[in-house]
């Protein structure tokens, strides 16, 4: 019988585990706290690349835990972090009226350029 028990109380630790993981992740989430948008720089690059986001009450904090999840490594030299609802992205559905002007600008593509045949990498 105790080996029977042992069986059974496992996996009741492993579900409660779980369980508690979810309750708390939802408390959190509940509050009301906004969602960040993390951007790093890493340390070879010019440009910060959106690598997450996080649930935070304030700026301060989202920095502190954006610095804590995403640079344990010490991968960047610099971090941003953005409420989403400062955010603003094209819609899908209208990527033609967004995107066709770009068509008719043909002057912007050099195109029409000859190249010398030294030039193999462009």
């Amino acid at each position: 019988m105790q080996k029977n028990e042992r069986k059974k109380k496992e996996p009741q630790k492993q579900a409660n585990l779980f369980t508690n993981y979810t309750i708390i992740t939802n408390q959190y989430n509940m509050k009301g706290n906004p969602i960040w948008e993390v951007f790093i720089r890493s340390k070879n690059g010019l440009e910060h690349r959106h690598v997450g986001s996080l649930h935070a009450e304030d700026a301060k904090m989202a920095m502190e835990n954006a610095r804590d999840v995403y640079t344990r490594r010490q991968e960047g030299v610099s971090i941003w972090v953005v409420e989403s609802k400062h955010i603003t992205a094209s819609n899908p559905s209208e990527n033609g009226e967004m995107f066709d002007p770009a068509k008719d600008k043909a002057y912007r593509h050099p195109t029409f350029y000859d190249l010398p045949d030294e030039l193999e990498h462009i």
